[in-house]
Protein backbone atom coordinates (compact mmCIF):
# COMPACT_ATOMS: atom_id res chain seq x y z
CA UNK A 1 0.00 0.00 0.00
CA UNK A 2 1.24 3.45 -1.22
CA UNK A 3 0.29 6.40 0.87
CA UNK A 4 0.77 10.63 0.33
CA UNK A 5 -0.91 12.82 2.63
CA UNK A 6 -1.81 16.47 1.72
CA UNK A 7 -2.26 19.51 4.14
CA UNK A 8 -4.85 21.36 2.12
CA UNK A 9 -5.37 23.54 4.87
CA UNK A 10 -4.58 24.32 8.59
CA UNK A 11 -7.30 21.47 9.86
CA UNK A 12 -7.59 19.48 6.14
CA UNK A 13 -5.74 16.67 5.22
CA UNK A 14 -6.16 14.82 1.70
CA UNK A 15 -5.00 11.53 1.61
CA UNK A 16 -4.21 9.41 -1.66
CA UNK A 17 -3.99 5.57 -1.25
CA UNK A 18 -2.63 2.79 -3.95
CA UNK A 19 -3.80 -0.72 -3.18
CA UNK A 20 -2.06 -3.78 -5.78
CA UNK A 21 -4.75 -4.81 -8.21
CA UNK A 22 -3.55 -8.07 -6.91
CA UNK A 23 -5.27 -7.36 -3.81
CA UNK A 24 -8.35 -6.51 -4.92
CA UNK A 25 -8.80 -9.06 -7.80
CA UNK A 26 -7.66 -11.96 -5.71
CA UNK A 27 -10.37 -10.72 -2.35
CA UNK A 28 -13.38 -9.98 -5.35
CA UNK A 29 -12.58 -13.61 -6.85
CA UNK A 30 -12.51 -15.27 -3.57
CA UNK A 31 -15.98 -13.86 -2.56
CA UNK A 32 -17.27 -14.82 -5.64
CA UNK A 33 -15.98 -18.36 -4.95
CA UNK A 34 -17.74 -18.14 -1.87
CA UNK A 35 -20.97 -16.63 -2.98
CA UNK A 36 -20.80 -19.29 -5.90
CA UNK A 37 -21.56 -22.41 -3.22
CA UNK A 38 -24.81 -20.89 -2.41
CA UNK A 39 -26.64 -19.55 -5.95
CA UNK A 40 -29.67 -20.91 -7.42
CA UNK A 41 -30.56 -20.31 -10.63
CA UNK A 42 -32.57 -21.77 -13.07
CA UNK A 43 -30.95 -24.47 -14.91
CA UNK A 44 -28.49 -24.77 -12.34
CA UNK A 45 -28.18 -27.46 -9.47
CA UNK A 46 -27.17 -25.25 -6.35
CA UNK A 47 -23.47 -24.45 -6.03
CA UNK A 48 -23.20 -25.77 -9.96
CA UNK A 49 -23.26 -22.13 -11.31
CA UNK A 50 -20.88 -21.28 -13.94
CA UNK A 51 -17.98 -18.85 -12.93
CA UNK A 52 -18.34 -17.02 -15.85
CA UNK A 53 -22.23 -16.37 -15.16
CA UNK A 54 -21.20 -15.97 -11.17
CA UNK A 55 -18.67 -12.98 -12.64
CA UNK A 56 -21.27 -11.62 -14.79
CA UNK A 57 -24.23 -11.08 -12.78
CA UNK A 58 -22.83 -10.42 -9.53
CA UNK A 59 -19.58 -9.30 -10.01
CA UNK A 60 -19.93 -5.83 -10.06
CA UNK A 61 -21.32 -5.53 -7.31
CA UNK A 62 -18.68 -7.99 -5.27
CA UNK A 63 -16.30 -5.66 -6.09
CA UNK A 64 -18.25 -2.46 -4.69
CA UNK A 65 -18.93 -4.52 -1.88
CA UNK A 66 -14.99 -5.55 -1.24
CA UNK A 67 -13.50 -2.13 -2.89
CA UNK A 68 -15.40 -0.25 -0.20
CA UNK A 69 -14.18 -2.56 2.59
CA UNK A 70 -10.41 -1.94 1.44
CA UNK A 71 -11.23 1.72 1.66
CA UNK A 72 -12.46 1.89 4.96
CA UNK A 73 -9.93 -0.39 6.30
CA UNK A 74 -6.88 0.95 4.63
CA UNK A 75 -8.12 5.10 5.43
CA UNK A 76 -7.84 3.47 9.28
CA UNK A 77 -4.19 2.28 8.58
CA UNK A 78 -3.09 5.43 6.76
CA UNK A 79 -4.62 7.68 9.68
CA UNK A 80 -3.00 5.53 12.10
CA UNK A 81 0.10 5.13 10.04
CA UNK A 82 0.85 8.82 9.87
CA UNK A 83 -0.31 9.89 13.17
CA UNK A 84 -3.52 11.97 12.21
CA UNK A 85 -6.46 13.11 14.57
CA UNK A 86 -9.51 13.24 12.44
CA UNK A 87 -12.24 15.01 13.66
CA UNK A 88 -15.54 13.92 11.95
CA UNK A 89 -15.91 11.01 9.39
CA UNK A 90 -13.78 11.66 5.65
CA UNK A 91 -14.80 11.71 2.18
CA UNK A 92 -13.61 9.07 0.39
CA UNK A 93 -13.53 8.41 -3.28
CA UNK A 94 -12.31 5.70 -5.77
CA UNK A 95 -10.08 7.45 -8.57
CA UNK A 96 -9.33 4.64 -10.10
CA UNK A 97 -11.48 1.52 -9.85
CA UNK A 98 -10.82 -1.09 -12.25
CA UNK A 99 -10.51 -5.20 -12.33
CA UNK A 100 -6.13 -5.72 -13.38
CA UNK A 101 -5.31 -2.11 -12.37
CA UNK A 102 -4.42 -0.57 -8.88
CA UNK A 103 -7.15 0.62 -6.42
CA UNK A 104 -6.62 4.43 -6.12
CA UNK A 105 -8.77 6.52 -4.02
CA UNK A 106 -8.42 9.83 -2.02
CA UNK A 107 -9.66 10.68 1.41
CA UNK A 108 -10.25 14.23 2.74
CA UNK A 109 -11.00 14.81 6.55
CA UNK A 110 -10.62 16.87 8.91
CA UNK A 111 -8.43 17.27 11.54
CA UNK A 112 -8.58 18.67 15.00
CA UNK A 113 -5.78 21.81 14.84
CA UNK A 114 -2.98 21.78 16.51
CA UNK A 115 -3.02 24.61 19.24
CA UNK A 116 -0.28 26.73 20.50
CA UNK A 117 -2.23 28.16 23.72
CA UNK A 118 -1.61 31.48 24.37
CA UNK A 119 -1.63 33.46 27.67
CA UNK A 120 -4.15 35.59 28.91
CA UNK A 121 -2.06 37.23 31.04
CA UNK A 122 -2.99 41.09 31.74
CA UNK A 123 -6.84 40.83 30.88
CA UNK A 124 -8.27 42.13 33.64
CA UNK A 125 -11.36 39.94 34.96
CA UNK A 126 -14.45 41.66 37.38
CA UNK A 127 -14.90 39.24 40.32
CA UNK A 128 -17.98 40.15 42.58
CA UNK A 129 -17.82 40.70 46.25
CA UNK A 130 -21.45 39.46 47.34
CA UNK A 131 -22.53 39.42 50.87
CA UNK A 132 -26.23 38.53 51.32
CA UNK A 133 -28.00 41.14 54.14
CA UNK A 134 -31.62 40.65 55.66
CA UNK A 135 -32.86 42.86 53.90
CA UNK A 136 -32.27 40.36 50.81
CA UNK A 137 -33.81 37.58 52.90
CA UNK A 138 -36.81 39.82 53.37
CA UNK A 139 -37.35 40.11 49.94
CA UNK A 140 -36.90 36.86 48.91
CA UNK A 141 -39.67 35.76 51.82
CA UNK A 142 -41.69 38.72 50.10
CA UNK A 143 -41.18 36.72 46.23
CA UNK A 144 -41.91 33.47 48.46
CA UNK A 145 -45.25 34.55 49.31
CA UNK A 146 -46.37 36.09 46.29
CA UNK A 147 -46.07 32.85 44.63
CA UNK A 148 -48.00 31.11 46.88
CA UNK A 149 -50.44 33.97 46.89
CA UNK A 150 -54.14 33.23 46.54
CA UNK A 151 -57.22 35.31 45.85
CA UNK A 152 -60.15 36.85 47.74
CA UNK A 153 -62.84 38.46 45.82
CA UNK A 154 -63.16 42.59 46.96
CA UNK A 155 -65.88 44.71 46.65
CA UNK A 156 -63.80 47.71 45.20
CA UNK A 157 -62.87 48.49 41.22
CA UNK A 158 -59.98 46.44 39.42
CA UNK A 159 -56.25 47.81 40.57
CA UNK A 160 -53.17 46.71 38.30
CA UNK A 161 -51.96 43.24 39.85
CA UNK A 162 -55.32 42.14 40.37
CA UNK A 163 -57.08 39.18 38.97
CA UNK A 164 -60.86 40.06 36.95
CA UNK A 165 -63.18 36.91 36.11
CA UNK A 166 -64.34 37.78 32.67
CA UNK A 167 -66.50 36.44 29.88
CA UNK A 168 -65.34 38.46 26.47
CA UNK A 169 -65.94 38.11 22.32
CA UNK A 170 -63.49 39.67 19.99
CA UNK A 171 -65.21 41.48 16.82
CA UNK A 172 -63.69 42.43 13.70
CA UNK A 173 -65.90 45.61 12.73
CA UNK A 174 -69.64 43.68 13.58
CA UNK A 175 -68.35 40.20 12.78
CA UNK A 176 -66.90 37.81 15.78
CA UNK A 177 -64.31 36.23 14.96
CA UNK A 178 -62.95 32.27 15.40
CA UNK A 179 -61.41 31.95 18.70
CA UNK A 180 -61.86 35.43 20.06
CA UNK A 181 -63.94 34.28 22.93
CA UNK A 182 -63.92 32.74 26.19
CA UNK A 183 -66.66 33.11 29.68
CA UNK A 184 -65.45 32.74 33.16
CA UNK A 185 -61.53 33.23 32.15
CA UNK A 186 -59.15 34.45 34.94
CA UNK A 187 -57.12 37.11 33.71
CA UNK A 188 -54.05 38.84 36.36
CA UNK A 189 -54.22 42.52 35.12
CA UNK A 190 -50.35 43.27 34.10
CA UNK A 191 -49.66 40.32 33.07
CA UNK A 192 -49.54 40.68 29.57
CA UNK A 193 -50.90 37.53 28.84
CA UNK A 194 -53.49 39.22 26.73
CA UNK A 195 -52.53 41.69 23.78
CA UNK A 196 -51.60 45.17 24.18
CA UNK A 197 -53.97 47.75 25.30
CA UNK A 198 -56.43 44.62 26.54
CA UNK A 199 -55.34 44.38 29.97
CA UNK A 200 -55.13 48.37 30.87
CA UNK A 201 -58.36 48.77 29.92
CA UNK A 202 -60.01 46.85 32.81
CA UNK A 203 -58.44 48.69 35.23
CA UNK A 204 -60.99 50.63 37.02
CA UNK A 205 -63.68 48.27 36.52
CA UNK A 206 -66.13 46.54 38.88
CA UNK A 207 -67.72 43.21 39.46
CA UNK A 208 -71.26 43.10 36.88
CA UNK A 209 -69.53 45.93 34.43
CA UNK A 210 -69.66 45.61 30.62
CA UNK A 211 -67.34 47.21 28.81
CA UNK A 212 -65.95 47.62 25.28
CA UNK A 213 -62.29 47.47 24.71
CA UNK A 214 -61.01 49.12 21.70
CA UNK A 215 -57.58 47.31 20.66
CA UNK A 216 -54.67 46.64 17.80
CA UNK A 217 -53.56 43.56 17.22
CA UNK A 218 -49.72 43.21 16.75
CA UNK A 219 -48.18 43.35 12.63
CA UNK A 220 -46.28 39.87 13.85
CA UNK A 221 -49.72 38.13 15.34
CA UNK A 222 -49.39 34.74 15.01
CA UNK A 223 -53.08 34.36 13.28
CA UNK A 224 -52.27 35.99 9.86
CA UNK A 225 -56.16 36.93 9.53
CA UNK A 226 -55.92 39.25 12.87
CA UNK A 227 -52.21 40.47 12.39
CA UNK A 228 -52.50 44.20 12.39
CA UNK A 229 -56.40 44.48 12.62
CA UNK A 230 -58.28 46.82 15.25
CA UNK A 231 -60.70 44.91 17.22
CA UNK A 232 -63.38 45.76 19.70
CA UNK A 233 -63.84 42.85 22.55
CA UNK A 234 -67.40 43.04 24.63
CA UNK A 235 -66.39 42.20 27.79
CA UNK A 236 -68.41 41.66 31.27
CA UNK A 237 -66.50 41.45 34.44
CA UNK A 238 -67.85 38.64 36.68
CA UNK A 239 -65.52 39.18 39.55
CA UNK A 240 -62.78 41.24 40.95
CA UNK A 241 -60.36 39.58 43.02
CA UNK A 242 -57.05 40.91 44.86
CA UNK A 243 -53.91 38.97 45.61
CA UNK A 244 -53.95 37.38 49.31
CA UNK A 245 -50.43 36.86 50.74
CA UNK A 246 -50.04 33.87 53.12
CA UNK A 247 -48.59 34.59 56.41
CA UNK A 248 -45.37 33.68 57.46
CA UNK A 249 -45.91 31.16 59.90
CA UNK A 250 -45.07 27.28 60.83
CA UNK A 251 -47.26 26.00 57.61
CA UNK A 252 -45.67 28.53 55.75
CA UNK A 253 -42.04 27.37 56.82
CA UNK A 254 -43.16 23.49 56.17
CA UNK A 255 -44.36 23.92 52.62
CA UNK A 256 -39.98 24.85 51.93
CA UNK A 257 -39.26 21.68 53.69
CA UNK A 258 -38.79 22.90 57.09
CA UNK A 259 -40.38 20.27 58.62
CA UNK A 260 -40.93 21.45 62.63
CA UNK A 261 -41.72 24.87 60.66
CA UNK A 262 -39.32 26.61 62.90
CA UNK A 263 -39.41 29.93 61.42
CA UNK A 264 -35.70 31.14 62.37
CA UNK A 265 -34.21 27.77 60.94
CA UNK A 266 -36.64 28.68 57.70
CA UNK A 267 -34.58 32.32 57.19
CA UNK A 268 -31.55 30.19 57.65
CA UNK A 269 -32.41 28.04 54.99
CA UNK A 270 -33.46 30.41 52.87
CA UNK A 271 -30.49 32.66 53.56
CA UNK A 272 -28.18 29.22 52.70
CA UNK A 273 -29.72 29.02 49.16
CA UNK A 274 -28.89 32.53 48.49
CA UNK A 275 -25.49 32.20 49.35
CA UNK A 276 -25.49 29.19 47.16
CA UNK A 277 -27.07 30.80 44.13
CA UNK A 278 -24.94 33.94 44.80
CA UNK A 279 -21.28 31.70 44.87
CA UNK A 280 -22.81 30.21 41.51
CA UNK A 281 -23.64 33.62 40.08
CA UNK A 282 -20.30 34.88 40.86
CA UNK A 283 -18.43 31.53 39.88
CA UNK A 284 -20.11 32.15 36.40
CA UNK A 285 -19.70 35.97 35.86
CA UNK A 286 -15.56 35.07 36.52
CA UNK A 287 -16.08 31.92 34.03
CA UNK A 288 -17.30 33.89 31.36
CA UNK A 289 -14.86 36.51 31.14
CA UNK A 290 -12.05 33.94 31.15
CA UNK A 291 -13.41 31.89 28.56
CA UNK A 292 -14.28 35.21 26.44
CA UNK A 293 -10.37 36.06 26.82
CA UNK A 294 -9.52 32.79 25.97
CA UNK A 295 -11.26 32.52 22.92
CA UNK A 296 -10.07 35.88 21.84
CA UNK A 297 -6.35 35.03 22.32
CA UNK A 298 -6.27 32.07 20.56
CA UNK A 299 -8.63 32.58 17.32
CA UNK A 300 -8.11 28.67 16.43
CA UNK A 301 -9.62 27.13 13.40
CA UNK A 302 -12.77 24.86 14.70
CA UNK A 303 -12.89 21.74 12.16
CA UNK A 304 -16.42 22.25 10.37
CA UNK A 305 -17.70 18.72 10.93
CA UNK A 306 -17.63 19.42 14.88
CA UNK A 307 -19.12 22.85 14.33
CA UNK A 308 -22.00 20.85 12.50
CA UNK A 309 -22.14 17.93 15.13
CA UNK A 310 -22.92 20.57 17.81
CA UNK A 311 -25.23 22.42 15.16
CA UNK A 312 -27.31 19.30 14.86
CA UNK A 313 -27.22 19.01 18.99
CA UNK A 314 -28.46 22.99 19.48
CA UNK A 315 -31.37 22.02 16.81
CA UNK A 316 -32.20 19.15 19.35
CA UNK A 317 -32.44 21.33 22.02
CA UNK A 318 -34.63 23.77 20.25
CA UNK A 319 -36.95 21.56 18.77
CA UNK A 320 -37.30 19.84 22.58
CA UNK A 321 -37.44 23.34 24.71
CA UNK A 322 -40.51 23.99 22.27
CA UNK A 323 -42.28 21.21 22.12
CA UNK A 324 -41.68 20.04 18.80
CA UNK A 325 -41.91 16.38 19.51
CA UNK A 326 -39.59 13.64 19.23
CA UNK A 327 -40.62 13.22 15.45
CA UNK A 328 -40.01 16.33 14.41
CA UNK A 329 -37.01 16.13 11.72
CA UNK A 330 -34.54 19.09 12.93
CA UNK A 331 -32.97 19.34 9.44
CA UNK A 332 -36.15 21.66 8.86
CA UNK A 333 -34.44 24.11 11.02
CA UNK A 334 -31.68 26.33 8.77
CA UNK A 335 -28.10 26.04 10.35
CA UNK A 336 -27.28 29.53 10.15
CA UNK A 337 -29.64 30.00 13.17
CA UNK A 338 -27.07 27.62 15.40
CA UNK A 339 -23.96 27.85 13.23
CA UNK A 340 -22.13 31.08 15.35
CA UNK A 341 -23.04 29.32 18.37
CA UNK A 342 -22.15 25.84 17.58
CA UNK A 343 -18.85 27.65 16.52
CA UNK A 344 -18.09 29.04 19.78
CA UNK A 345 -19.21 25.91 21.87
CA UNK A 346 -16.61 23.74 19.93
CA UNK A 347 -13.55 26.70 20.16
CA UNK A 348 -14.33 26.58 23.89
CA UNK A 349 -14.13 22.84 24.02
CA UNK A 350 -10.96 22.46 22.22
CA UNK A 351 -9.16 24.99 23.89
CA UNK A 352 -10.31 23.60 27.70
CA UNK A 353 -8.95 20.32 26.43
CA UNK A 354 -5.77 21.97 25.73
CA UNK A 355 -5.78 23.73 29.43
CA UNK A 356 -6.45 20.30 30.84
CA UNK A 357 -4.21 18.55 29.00
CA UNK A 358 -1.09 21.20 28.98
CA UNK A 359 -1.31 20.99 33.01
CA UNK A 360 -1.50 17.44 33.58
CA UNK A 361 -5.49 18.14 35.19
CA UNK A 362 -7.36 15.29 36.69
CA UNK A 363 -10.58 14.25 38.80
CA UNK A 364 -9.72 11.98 41.61
CA UNK A 365 -12.70 9.20 42.81
CA UNK A 366 -12.72 11.32 45.79
CA UNK A 367 -13.14 14.78 44.49
CA UNK A 368 -15.62 13.71 42.04
CA UNK A 369 -18.01 12.30 45.51
CA UNK A 370 -17.10 15.79 47.33
CA UNK A 371 -18.66 17.47 44.11
CA UNK A 372 -21.86 15.27 43.67
CA UNK A 373 -22.37 15.43 47.72
CA UNK A 374 -21.97 19.07 47.11
CA UNK A 375 -24.69 18.81 44.28
CA UNK A 376 -26.98 17.08 46.06
CA UNK A 377 -27.43 19.20 48.96
CA UNK A 378 -30.14 20.83 46.71
CA UNK A 379 -32.30 18.40 46.64
CA UNK A 380 -34.90 16.82 49.39
CA UNK A 381 -33.17 13.64 49.46
CA UNK A 382 -29.60 14.25 49.34
CA UNK A 383 -28.12 10.83 49.99
CA UNK A 384 -30.61 9.01 47.18
CA UNK A 385 -29.34 11.95 44.30
CA UNK A 386 -25.43 10.85 45.77
CA UNK A 387 -26.26 7.17 45.41
CA UNK A 388 -28.06 8.05 41.68
CA UNK A 389 -24.99 10.03 40.35
CA UNK A 390 -22.40 7.58 41.69
CA UNK A 391 -23.80 4.27 40.58
CA UNK A 392 -24.45 5.93 36.94
CA UNK A 393 -20.90 6.01 34.97
CA UNK A 394 -22.43 8.85 32.55
CA UNK A 395 -23.48 11.11 35.53
CA UNK A 396 -20.18 10.71 37.07
CA UNK A 397 -18.83 11.54 33.44
CA UNK A 398 -20.60 15.26 33.63
CA UNK A 399 -19.57 15.48 37.27
CA UNK A 400 -15.98 14.67 36.32
CA UNK A 401 -15.96 17.14 33.12
CA UNK A 402 -17.64 19.86 35.27
CA UNK A 403 -14.53 19.68 37.83
CA UNK A 404 -11.88 19.50 34.96
CA UNK A 405 -13.23 22.92 33.84
CA UNK A 406 -13.43 24.41 37.17
CA UNK A 407 -9.94 23.27 37.65
CA UNK A 408 -9.29 24.43 34.17
CA UNK A 409 -10.52 27.98 34.86
CA UNK A 410 -8.64 28.36 38.25
CA UNK A 411 -5.53 27.93 36.42
CA UNK A 412 -6.32 30.84 33.53
CA UNK A 413 -7.67 32.89 36.39
CA UNK A 414 -4.20 32.64 38.10
CA UNK A 415 -3.07 34.25 34.89
CA UNK A 416 -5.56 37.34 34.80
CA UNK A 417 -5.93 40.24 37.03
CA UNK A 418 -8.73 39.79 39.35
CA UNK A 419 -10.50 42.90 40.41
CA UNK A 420 -13.20 42.21 43.08
CA UNK A 421 -15.72 44.84 42.39
CA UNK A 422 -18.52 44.65 45.71
CA UNK A 423 -22.41 43.65 44.66
CA UNK A 424 -25.43 43.68 45.76
CA UNK A 425 -27.44 39.78 45.62
CA UNK A 426 -29.96 40.87 42.93
CA UNK A 427 -27.29 42.77 40.76
CA UNK A 428 -25.00 39.86 41.05
CA UNK A 429 -27.82 37.57 39.73
CA UNK A 430 -28.77 39.77 37.25
CA UNK A 431 -25.52 40.71 35.54
CA UNK A 432 -24.91 36.46 35.55
CA UNK A 433 -28.53 36.01 33.51
CA UNK A 434 -27.16 38.77 31.30
CA UNK A 435 -24.74 36.06 30.63
CA UNK A 436 -27.01 33.07 30.97
CA UNK A 437 -26.29 32.40 27.07
CA UNK A 438 -22.60 31.95 27.62
CA UNK A 439 -23.17 30.05 30.29
CA UNK A 440 -25.34 27.25 28.52
CA UNK A 441 -22.11 27.64 25.97
CA UNK A 442 -19.59 26.95 28.75
CA UNK A 443 -21.77 24.30 29.78
CA UNK A 444 -21.76 22.47 26.74
CA UNK A 445 -18.00 23.17 26.27
CA UNK A 446 -17.52 20.41 29.33
CA UNK A 447 -18.27 17.53 27.19
CA UNK A 448 -15.80 18.70 24.93
CA UNK A 449 -12.94 19.46 26.84
CA UNK A 450 -13.10 15.35 27.77
CA UNK A 451 -12.64 14.34 23.86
Amino acid sequence: MQVSVDTTSQIERRIKVQVPAAEIDEAVAARLKEAAKNVRLDGFRKGKVPMSVIRQRYGRGVRDEVVGEVMRERYVRAITDENLNPAGYPQIEADVNEAGKDLEFTATLEVYPEIELASIEGTEVERPVVEVTDADVDEMIETLRKQNAGWEEVERAAEDGDQVNIDFQGFLGDEPFEGGSAEGHDLVIGSGSFIPGFEEQLVGAQAGEEKELKVTFPEDYQAEQLAGQEATFKVKVNAVKAQALPEVDAEFAKQFGVEDGDLDRFRAEITKNMNREAEQAVDNRVKQQVLEALKKANDIPVPQSLIQQETDGLKRQAAQQFGLGEDFDVSQLPNELFAEQAKSRVQIGLLLAEVIKRHELEASDDEIKAKVEELAQQYQEPEKVVEYYLSNDQMKDQVKSAILEEKAVDVLLGQADVKDVEMGYQEALAAAQQQGGEAEEADEAEGEAQA
